[in-house]
């Protein structure tokens, strides 16, 4: 799946200025592609085709090379970025990226800054940007796929649904909405159509990995984990490389509980790995692992181990993730003080750093929610209230869509501390609702209303969630699996 949700009026005078970057895809009606150089042009295509195909570590070195040949290369920056395998050279390509930007189309301006916005923590500022793309850009596919994929980050499937289908009809051979469309359809329990979308992108591209990982995530999803098993090696024969299918091959076996052939496929996934983000991942897929076998210790081992190739690296961003990663783990495992201290250090890492002031002040968000939900855990019910009110208010001013869910998690599991029942139901179901934990939560609200048999059907949701490689769905698993047993 692609993972990435980031994402003009581009005039006939311009175009005609910029003849040398004149190609297949600069029509009238399509996003151009802005560079002096036939060379560098001949780069970026080739690796768009295969970043397309959510083969995105085969695309860097094209982009690199597009960037190489020509230095004003605003678009190659940002494909650069997307297919990065670090938070450090994401942001610094992103930032070359803006930099070039006023030299391009409107239309280029627009992609790259909506990306910006994204990584800033600002989803409504990315949404106007992505919004006018689409109304200068009606007939272009990508300016579709791009609000499309927006749309389904925030949960918004119908509205992604549409954006993804308009892509589709505009340019039918164009395989990338297919996939979204396929996740966006699974997203609203549409399993039939979102089979459907999956199978015209294998039609599309069937000597490529991702439409069988994709097809194996939603039978992953539907609980059929020997089937999901063999598409996603399916995958795996046509590039022993594909990632995204190993961790799959892994989640499916910690479904069955089956830990050690889990993590001997992520051991492959690390002997392979091809750079830093690799080697991250597999870490990070085995800390889930061993979090969902209930074994917290090796998980933080995992993390450590992780935030050590960030370290080598000098990678504040993916340094400040993994310290709060080990800090939800020592949350869960009732170790509120030491959390604590890696949430601090975690907020350090970016404060230290030489990331910009909105990715700061994104952090220094997050951190009001992390300082509440410690403080609620240590009976400081006062403290809880006052951090979680201005982490409320910080993420409305901001139009933070994902903070003003955590916004409602904190405010729910403060009513649960307070056996406010009713109160917690409604905050958590104005959280977020792909969160395998919300369903845990909601079933602590019913189990506390003494409705037993709401409180068993969400934790039966919270464990068959079948998330991919989601730590949250390990804390949830386990503790769902313990109330079900005693209701």
């Amino acid at each position: 799946m692609n993972r990435s949700f980031l994402t003009n009026l581009f005039s006939l005078l311009f175009l005609l200025l910029v003849v040398p970057a004149c190609s297949r895809s600069d029509a009238v009606d399509k996003i151009p592609v802005t560079t002096t150089s036939a060379e560098a042009k001949e780069e970026f295509f080739k690796g768009r085709e295969l970043f397309d195909k959510l083969r995105a570590q085969n695309s860097i070195q094209y982009f690199d090379n597009a960037v190489a040949k020509d230095e004003d290369f605003a678009l190659a920056y940002y494909y650069s970025a997307l297919s990065s395998p670090t938070a450090k050279k994401f942001f610094e390509q992103i930032d070359n990226a803006v930099a070039h930007s006023d030299k391009v189309s409107e239309g280029e301006k627009l992609v790259i800054l909506a990306a910006q916005a994204g990584a800033y923590g600002n989803p409504a500022k990315q949404k106007e940007y992505l919004t006018k793309l689409v109304e200068l850009y009606p007939n272009d596919e990508r300016a579709h796929t791009l609000l499309g994929t927006y749309y389904f980050g925030l949960q918004q499937y119908d509205d992604a649904v549409v954006q993804l289908k308009k892509a589709n009809e505009v340019a039918p051979d164009y395989s990338s909405p297919y996939n979204m469309l396929g996740y966006s359809l699974k997203s609203l329990g549409k399993y039939d159509e979102a089979e459907k979308a999956f199978k015209k992108y294998t039609e599309l591209i069937p000597d490529d990995p991702n439409p069988y990982d994709s097809y194996g995530e939603l039978l992953m999803k539907a609980g059929k984990y020997e089937e999901s098993i063999v598409q996603y090696k399916k995958a795996l024969s046509i590039d022993p490389n594909f990632v995204a299918s190993h961790v799959g091959i892994s989640n499916n076996y910690n479904y069955l509980d089956k830990y050690d052939e889990a993590r001997n496929e992520l051991q492959k996934l690390y002997d392979m790995a091809r750079n830093e983000g690799e080697k991250r991942l597999a870490l990070f897929s085995m800390a889930v692992s061993y979090a969902d076998e209930g074994n917290n210790d090796m998980a933080v081992k995992q993390l450590e181990d992780e935030y050590e190739i960030g370290k080598q690296i000098n990678d504040p961003a993916a340094m400040s993730a993994d310290l709060n990663t080990i800090g939800n783990i020592l949350f869960e495992a009732g170790k509120y003080d030491e959390a604590l201290s890696n949430y601090n250090k975690s907020l350090n890492a970016i404060e230290e750093s030489n990331l910009s002031e909105q990715v700061k002040e994104n952090t220094r968000r997050f951190a009001l929610y992390n300082e509440s939900r410690v403080a609620l855990m240590k009976n400081d019910l006062a403290t809880a209230k006052a951090k979680s009110k201005e982490f409320g208010e910080k993420a409305e001013a901001a139009k933070n869509t994902f903070q003003k869910w955590l916004y409602h998690e904190l405010e729910g599991s403060i009513a649960l501390k307070e056996k406010n029942y009713d109160k917690a139901e409604q905050e958590f179901k104005q959280s977020n609702m792909q969160n395998p934990y919300t369903y845990y939560r909601l079933a602590k609200a019913y189990k506390g209303m003494n409705d037993k048999e709401n409180a068993k059907s969400q934790c039966e949701i919270a464990i068959n969630f079948n998330s991919l490689n989601n730590l949250n769905q390990s804390f949830a698993r386990t503790k769902a699996k313990a109330m079900l047993s005693s209701l």
